[in-house]
């Protein structure tokens, strides 16, 4: 069966569905095919027991410019994290926020014992200026890893090893800190400027939110695409014709799709799920070991921010490892046992999610953070390889691809 219409997006993730919203706000006639039986690509959030498992610990920050042409972000219902981090050093919990978030704990900042009272000012003023400046003029600036910035910026060693590398390392998804500055400097732009949730349906509602306005006869789920070429998608139901496609799967499947792209280097995350009947804190904040371990990237008690993400008298807690080796639920529970201070005898291990290909590598040159989207010959391509490594990354994407073929077929 040969179909037709104007343009086919390949793939219903965050990057696919952002370029069908602003092809269908121009009136273009569109058609999606998602190889799954969902749509949300990376996005997604599984049931179990009663609580929401998403697929690897991630959150929506409310500071992402994209977000604001797709959705309002009050129609999630959003739990909200603190907007800082608590540091396990020793017997000790040090707790570090933004002060512009939390003007309370501000003078408890200015004296935690992570880095030096310098280390602290100085990093203070480069969130601020990342905050504050021109995006275009972060941007322009010299661009180096992650690590060599940090450095620059005067920071210590011991602020960037006991805090600033087991945050960023699950942000980036890079313990070396490879990544470009230039995405550093977005991060924190985004970090300082919103807020920091979880919907409350589990981050799935997310791209169902994107989805919703969208006609669900356009919406092929369960056909997986075998080729592309100019002008036609071979899938398992047959060929579409077209004038246009964007190809908005994640890269290794795009590379497959489009052999011309460049291999896309893939980081690798594995989350850890327990279920308590008591939460080992009560404060929605994340905690990050300052003792230089270098296993557990990031613990969070999710059910303190969302409490729909737990039935009652249970609540949830995300533990996160950054890297292609998973080390055994045991050794995570003994970590666990340390960084909150407490006994974990009692908790309930729900599930271990493994993300192989969880986030695309953004080592420098990124440049400003927009990598061509048109191909030629009508082929078009979407995903957070093209912009930030981030949901952010994927929407922009997909919205630029849209507008790249819009202005293709308003040409031809």
């Amino acid at each position: 069966m040969l179909a037709e219409t104007d343009v086919v997006i390949v793939g219903g993730g965050l990057a696919g569905l952002a370029a069908a919203r602003r092809l269908h706000r121009a009136g273009v006639p569109w058609r999606l095919v998602e190889a799954e039986g969902r749509l949300g690509g990376r996005v997604a959030t599984d049931v179990l027991d009663g609580h929401l498992i998403d697929r690897g610990f991630q959150v929506l920050n409310t500071a992402y410019p994209r977000l604001g042409t797709l959705l309002d972000t009050d129609q999630l219902n959003l739990g909200y994290f603190t907007s800082g981090v608590l540091v396990r050093k020793g017997d000790k919990l040090l707790r570090l926020v933004n002060p512009l978030r939390e003007p309370t704990g501000g003078p408890g900042t200015a004296l935690a014992g992570v880095g030096s009272l310098l280390d602290r000012l100085r990093f203070a003023a480069l969130a601020t200026g990342c905050a504050t400046l021109p995006a275009s003029r972060l941007l322009a600036a010299p661009e180096t890893t992650s690590e060599t910035a940090l450095r620059r910026a005067g920071l210590s060693d011991a602020i960037i090893e006991e805090l600033l590398r087991p945050f960023l390392s699950g942000v980036f998804i890079d313990r070396e800190l490879s990544t470009s500055s230039h995405v550093l400097a977005m991060v924190l732009r985004s970090f300082a400027r919103g807020r920091i949730g979880l919907p409350a349906e589990g981050m799935a509602a997310l791209p169902r939110a994107i989805a919703a306005p969208l006609p669900a006869d356009l919406l092929d789920l369960d056909t997986p695409v075998a080729e592309v070429t100019p002008g036609r998608v071979r899938t398992q139901a047959g060929d579409i014709r077209c004038r246009a496609v964007v190809v908005a799967v994640d890269p290794p499947a795009a590379a497959a799709l489009l052999p011309a792209l460049a291999t896309v280097r893939m980081h690798s995350y594995t989350t850890y799920y327990h279920s308590a009947p008591e939460p080992p804190l009560t404060e929605p904040i994340l905690l990050v070991d300052g003792d230089r371990r270098e296993l557990v990237a990031n613990t969070v008690v999710l059910s303190n921010a969302a409490a729909t993400y737990a039935p009652a008298g249970r609540h949830l807690i995300a533990t996160s490892v950054v890297g292609p080796t998973a080390p055994p639920e045991p050794t995570i529970r003994a970590e666990l046992t340390r960084l909150y201070g407490r006994s974990t005898a009692d908790w309930t291990h729900l599930t271990t999610v493994a993300i192989p290909e969880a986030l695309p590598a953004a080592p420098p040159p990124q440049g400003r953070l927009r990598k061509p989207v048109a191909l030629g010959e009508g082929l078009f391509v979407a995903g957070d390889h093209r912009d930030s490594p981030s949901i952010q990354g994927a929407l922009t994407s997909g919205w630029r691809a849209a507008g790249a073929v819009l202005d293709e077929l308003r040409a031809g």
